[in-house]
């Protein structure tokens, strides 16, 4: 008969690790979802790369047509000055091309950052306190892709980096052709009449081109100030205030600047049904979201029925359908946007 030792201790079974996401089959652990993430960053980096190759592609294009234009405006002194003013129109057209592709850029950019300020240096850095909202805001950009960018900001940005400078050489370059060629100018008069073009007289097209440029700078100025995006340099959070032992005080520390700054888009869910407790509890389980019942009264049928209220946001609305399908095919459910939603689990209170 075999002896037992009183030192024996049970071999213990390793532990499976607990899956961080469950729905509809899908079980992830924390390895899991890592890799997977690791893989969704590497997408958006080889998608933000192709569209910034695409910028590079535009701006040269501006600087090859614009030394095309300046070689053959100055190697041919015959050659009329309009050549220029029709560059600077292409060129023009170039910076609408290059603002259009840089809001694509932008949003690719818009994710990566999202994923290394608030997944990566969380994993680096654990006292790091992310947005609490960061996978909401990430998958709200996947399921509803919104540019990050309006047009004029990403016209006004792309104007400042590359094009005035183009801008300048251009209109240097019409100054310089209009004075020195065929021979140079002797009185003002005589300047604005080389400025003709075509039927055009010369006082209509310098004025037209004063005003051009100075559309330009306007432009260039008035957007400055705008920063919708962050862009792929700028920081995740900002306006930190330490007091004297370098603690944060209440209320002032970590103030996000980055994109999206506005109210992620809420609904109000509700479901009339016969099955309260059973959609209830699907609600709660698969969503994690709270659920109000009041009673109520069918008028064409006379029959009293629970009418469930649930706050939302925009990527959890599919979500909800399917789940009250689940347990009742015949409810009746309306979502209507909703104008504020304050509280646990949307924004707090306190803060308002």
């Amino acid at each position: 008969m075999p002896v037992k030792s009183s030192n024996a201790k049970p071999v213990q079974e390793p532990a499976s690790e607990e899956p961080v996401w469950t729905y509809r089959g899908y079980q992830l652990k924390s390895s899991e979802f890592v890799t997977a993430m690791v893989h969704l960053f590497r997408a958006e980096i080889q998608r933000a790369n192709v569209w910034r190759q695409r910028l590079d592609t535009t701006t040269n294009w501006a600087v090859v047509a614009t030394g095309a234009a300046l070689s053959i405006a100055f190697g041919q002194p015959a050659v009329h000055h309009g050549v220029i003013i029709l560059n600077t129109l292409l060129i023009t057209w170039f910076l609408f091309i290059e603002a259009r592709r840089y809001r694509y850029y932008e949003l690719w950019s818009y994710r990566i950052r999202l994923m290394e300020t608030d997944f990566y240096a969380a994993m680096l850095v654990p006292p790091f306190q992310p947005s609490p909202e960061w996978a909401e805001s990430l998958a709200e950009n996947l399921l509803s892709p919104k540019f990050p960018i309006s047009m004029w900001e990403a016209f006004g940005r792309r104007l400042r980096r590359n094009y005035l400078w183009i801008y300048a050489i251009l209109g240097a370059s019409w100054l310089a052709k209009s004075f020195l060629f065929p021979q140079p100018t002797t009185s003002l008069a005589e300047f604005i009449e080389r400025g003709s073009v075509g039927p055009l007289p010369g006082h209509l097209v310098v004025t037209a081109g004063l005003a051009y440029y100075s559309f330009l700078v306007l432009v260039a100025i008035g957007t400055i100030g705008m920063t919708r995006a962050t862009g792929e340099v700028l920081p995740r959070f900002g306006g930190d205030t330490q007091d004297q032992h370098g603690e944060y005080e209440e209320g002032k520390g970590l103030h996000t600047r980055f994109f999206p700054a506005h109210r992620r888009r809420q609904y109000l869910a509700l479901i009339i049904t016969d099955q309260a407790e059973a959609v209830s509890e699907r609600i709660l389980t698969d969503l994690k979201r709270g659920v109000t019942a009041v009673s109520g009264k069918g008028m064409y049928t006379g029959q009293e029925k629970s009418i469930l209220l649930c706050a939302l946001t925009v990527t959890e609305v599919y979500n909800l359908k399917a789940a009250v399908a689940k347990k009742d095919p015949n409810a009746f459910v309306i979502v209507s946007p909703a104008q504020e939603v304050l509280g646990r689990g949307f924004i707090p209170l306190e803060k308002k």
